[in-house]
Parts: structure tokens; sequence; C-alpha cells
């Protein structure tokens, strides 16, 4: 089955999908080795890795696009992607949703953010007006070719407006025909469980796990219990590869060489094994000794 349907039928079991973020396709490659289902596309970490610099609205859709398009070439899991606020208006995000679904998107998330927009889980967020989120999504949905791409309305009104806003934004972008919700940075499980509540039974829910962020982590398994049909982690491949690059630059800075480190890293056969190099080579001589077709 082709990642779009796939997504959707997945979203009809009552296990949690649980997709972590990626930022390329070396990291989408691995996701899917490692047995998951889908991936998501973060645009904080893409900020993070692509820029070296905060999720503050600096990042273009064009640059999003090109990379989902890497990714979908590389993986055949489906791939949900953060589209920001649709980076401008309704028609902005018309154009933004064509130029993803091309890109092999199985899922777009939009948010109401204003713009620049910046990190769900930072300060000093605003919100644009009700109707014309509205609008921004009804103008998603006409945009799509393919009834089994998905779109995903993420409101970040909480922090803005209070939880009983940010429930009804998100009754507000229901009615608009969305397939899923995304109510960000929910501040305790008293909220999580309200969130649940509400809309759980009649559309899938989203949990977003930021560590050091303002929603309380918790597993899939315990967001699937709630209620929650997406679980996703999207910072945490980011900071974990962060993490590690600074302790072996400052080993090689150190050392001067990468010896002491050799235990923790592949070799090259290791790395050529895990992106397929003999494969790729296989299939290209296998082009370059065909017989020509008979005229």
């Amino acid at each position: 089955m082709s990642p779009r349907p796939f997504l959707a039928q997945r979203l009809q079991q009552s296990q949690a999908l649980l997709a972590p973020g990626v930022y390329d396709a070396l990291t989408a490659l691995l996701a899917q080795q490692a047995g998951f289902e889908a991936v998501y596309l973060s645009g904080a970490s893409l900020a993070y890795t692509r820029l070296g610099r905060s999720d503050v609205g600096l990042t273009t859709a064009t640059e999003v696009a090109q990379t989902l398009a890497h990714i979908t070439d590389r993986v055949d899991i489906p791939v949900i992607v953060d589209a920001d606020t649709g980076f401008g208006n309704a028609l902005n995000t018309q154009r933004t949703v064509r130029d993803f679904e091309r890109a092999g998107a199985a899922m777009i998330q939009i948010e109401d953010q204003t713009f620049p927009k910046r990190c769900g889980h930072l300060e000093g967020k605003s919100v644009v007006p009700v109707a014309e989120m509205q609008g921004k999504l009804r103008a998603a949905l006409d945009a799509r070719r393919d009834r089994h791409t998905l779109i995903l309305a993420r409101t970040d009104a909480v922090a803005v407006e209070g939880l009983d806003a940010a429930l009804e934004r998100a009754e507000r972008y229901l009615e608009c025909g969305v397939d899923a919700l995304f109510i960000e940075a929910l501040r305790s499980q008293e909220q999580m469980a309200r969130a649940c509540a509400q809309l759980a039974q009649r559309v899938p829910l989203l949990a977003n796990m930021v560590e050091g962020g303002k929603t309380p982590v918790q597993s899939a398994a315990e967001l699937g219990a709630r209620g929650f049909k997406i679980v996703i982690f999207p910072g945490g491949t980011a900071r974990a590869v962060v993490h590690m690059l600074q302790a072996y630059f400052a080993s090689l800075h150190q050392h001067q060489t990468t010896g002491p480190w050799q235990p923790q890293m592949l070799d090259f056969e290791g790395l050529n094994a895990v992106i397929e190099t003999q494969q790729l080579l296989a299939l290209g001589q296998s082009y370059a000794a065909a017989e020509p077709a008979p005229k």
C-alpha cells in the first residue's frame, strides 16, 4: 500500500502512531530501518540543521519542499510535514499544499500562528483570527489533488488565549473538514485529558512531545491510552545528534584523531552498509549491462 492510503488506514487503528522527527533523507532512512511506520519532518529541526538557527520562521517553503522530496525519494513510509503557517495567506497556503503534495507528503500540518511564527514551546507567540485560519484550511483542502493527502490543523492558542479558546478553535477548524487536529503545548495531564475527552472520538489528535517543553513527556502507549492517535518527538533526533556531536568534536579537538571515538562510530564499510551502497552500485551495473531492446 502506498504511503498516503496507509496513513489514513493506520489512523483508524486503536494503537497510537509514533512518528519520530527527522530533518533529512538519512535520518528518515534510519527511522525506517528502525521499524517506524511514519516520520515527521520537523520545521524546527530543519531550522536547527539546515540554518543552524532557531525555529522563528526563517525557513522557506521551498527549503522544506526540497528536503521533503529528498526524503520521500529515499523512504516508502508516510511523511507528516510541518508547513508552519502555510507560509503566508490562503493563496500561499494553497501553493504550499500543492508543492508539498507533489513532493510526496502524506499529511500536511498548518498552524494558526501569525507570521513570522516561532516554535510552539517558545514564549511570545500570537495567533491569527479564527476566520483567517478557517480560510487557510479551506484553501488547503481545496488545493490537494489526492483525497488521501491529509490536512492537519494546529492551534497555538493555549499559550495566547487559554485552553477554552484553543478547544473552541479546534472545533471551528474541525468544521472546515480537516483530517486531524493538533492542540500545541498543552500544559498538564488535565489539559490533555480534557482535549481528548472533547475531541478524540471524532478526529485523530496529535500529541507533541518536546523534551524540556511545556507538555509532560509520556510514551506513545500512555498517550494512545488517553486517546491520542499520533505521537511525535519532533526535535528529539536533532537534540540527540547535537549532544553526540558536541562530545565527538570535543574529543577530536583534544586528541587530534578519531581514535578514541572509533568504538562509537561506524567505519567506512559500516556506513556504506546502512545507506545500501552495494545495492545502488549493483543497480547501476544492471543498466550498464542491459541488452539493447530489439527494434
